[in-house]
C-alpha cells in the first residue's frame, strides 16, 4: 500500500506540475450530492467492498453508489456480496481473503456479523470504513450509514397517524424482522417501539417475528399473526420493503386487514411500486446509494490523509402514496447509473 501511495503522489506531483506549465489546474469530479475530489491522488488506489449480500435491489443500490464513486474519483472499486444475509461464513470468508491478499489499499464493509468481523480486522494494517451496520472496533475508521432507531422511530410514528385516519380506534403494533440479533434489526425494533409509544400506540413485543430479511418467510409470518389475530392488528411493521410488501399480499384476502397500515424501511423500487399499487402504505426511505458513494469516498480520503468524522450519517424520509411516484423517479435514476 505504501508504494501504491507513493506512486500516486509522485504521479498526482508530476500532473500538477505539467498542468501548472500548461496554464491549466488538476481535476475535479463532483457526485449529486456536490462533493468534489481530486483524482490525481486517487488514481492507483484499489477499493475492496464487501456487502451483506448482492441478491436484493437495496443492496445493489448500494452497490452502484460504489461503483459510480469509484469513477467519480479515478480509483477501482472491487464490488462483492454473500449470497443472502444469513450466509454469515461466505462473507467472513470473503473478508478473511481480503485481509490476507494485499491486493488493495482499503476495505469497504457492511457486516452480516459485526462482532466477528471485529474480531477479524482486530490485527490488520488496512484503512477500513464500515458502512450500513457499525462495527465497534479501533480499526474502523468511519461508518457511514443510518440511525436506525432515528428513521425507524419516524416511521412509527406516521404509521400511529395514518391508522388513526383509517379508523382504528386501539392502535396495536406486531414487527416483522430481519435476523434475530442483527444490529441493524434489533435498533430498528427499538425505534419502531419509541416511535409507536411516543405516538399513542402499542408495540406488541412479545409478538415480533423474525423472517430474515425474507418476503417468503415475512409471508409465513404474517399468515401467523392473523391466525392469532382475526380481529386484525392496526399497524404491521418491518424491518424492509420486501418483507412489508409480502406481509401485505399475505393479509389482502382478509377483511379485518383491510385497513391495516404496512411499513416497510428501504425506498427501494418494488417497495415504491407496492405503495403506489396500494399494497404497501408508506416506507421509510434511506438512500443506499449514498451510503455505497460516502463509503468509498471516505475509504479514498483516509488514503489521502484526511481525518473521518466517526459517523458519516445520510437522510431518510417517509413515503407514502402522496410522494411515491417523485421518489420512483430519483431512485431510477441512480439504478441506471
Amino acid at each position: 500500500m505504501k508504494k501504491r501511495l507513493l506512486a500516486a503522489l509522485v504521479s498526482g506531483a508530476l500532473m500538477m506540475g505539467a498542468l501548472a506549465g500548461c496554464g491549466g489546474s488538476a481535476a475535479q469530479t463532483t457526485n449529486d450530492g456536490g462533493n468534489t475530489a481530486d483524482q490525481t491522488t486517487n488514481q492507483d488506489y484499489n477499493i475492496k467492498v464487501i456487502l451483506k449480500t448482492l441478491a436484493s435491489e437495496y443492496w445493489q443500490y448500494v452497490g452502484n453508489g460504489c461503483k459510480q464513486a469509484g469513477k467519480d474519483l479515478g480509483v477501482t472499486v472491487d464490488v462483492l456480496g454473500a449470497s443472502s444475509e444469513t450466509a454469515y461464513d461466505e462473507q467472513l470468508s470473503m473478508i478473511e481473503t481480503t485481509l490476507s491478499a494485499n491486493d488493495c489499499d482499503a476495505m469497504v464493509v457492511a457486516p452480516l456479523q459485526a462482532e466477528t468481523v471485529a474480531t477479524q480486522i482486530a490485527n490488520t494494517d488496512l484503512p477500513i470504513v464500515a458502512i450500513d451496520t457499525a462495527i465497534d472496533s479501533d480499526k474502523v475508521l468511519s461508518f457511514v450509514g443510518f440511525n436506525n432507531e432515528e428513521l425507524a422511530a419516524m416511521g412509527g410514528k406516521a404509521a400511529v397517524e395514518a391508522a388513526k385516519e383509517a379508523g382504528w380506534d386501539k392502535v396495536t403494533a406486531i414487527g416483522i424482522m430481519g435476523v434475530q440479533g442483527d444490529s441493524t434489526s434489533e435498533a430498528r425494533i427499538a425505534g419502531f417501539k419509541q416511535g409507536i409509544a411516543e405516538a399513542g400506540g402499542e408495540y406488541l413485543s412479545a409478538e415480533t417475528q423474525y423472517a430474515d430479511s425474507v418476503a417468503d418467510k415475512a409471508v409465513t409470518c404474517m399468515e401467523a399473526i392473523i391466525q392469532a389475530h382475526p380481529e386484525g392488528v392496526s399497524i404491521i411493521v418491518a424491518n424492509n420493503d420486501d418483507m412489508a410488501a409480502g406481509a401485505a399480499r399475505a393479509a389482502a384476502a382478509f377483511p379485518a386487514y383491510k385497513n391495516t397500515i404496512f411499513v416497510g424501511i428501504g425506498g427501494n423500487l418494488a417497495g415504491i411500486d407496492a405503495i403506489l399499487a396500494g399494497q404497501e402504505t408508506m416506507t421509510v426511505a434511506v438512500d443506499g446509494y449514498d451510503v455505497g458513494y460516502l463509503g468509498v469516498q471516505a475509504a479514498v480520503d483516509a488514503l489521502n490523509g484526511k481525518k473521518l468524522d466517526e459517523f458519516i450519517a445520510t437522510d431518510a424520509t417517509v413515503v407514502t402514496a402522496d410522494n411515491a411516484a417523485e421518489r420512483r423517479a430519483e431512485v431510477q435514476k441512480r439504478l441506471e447509473q
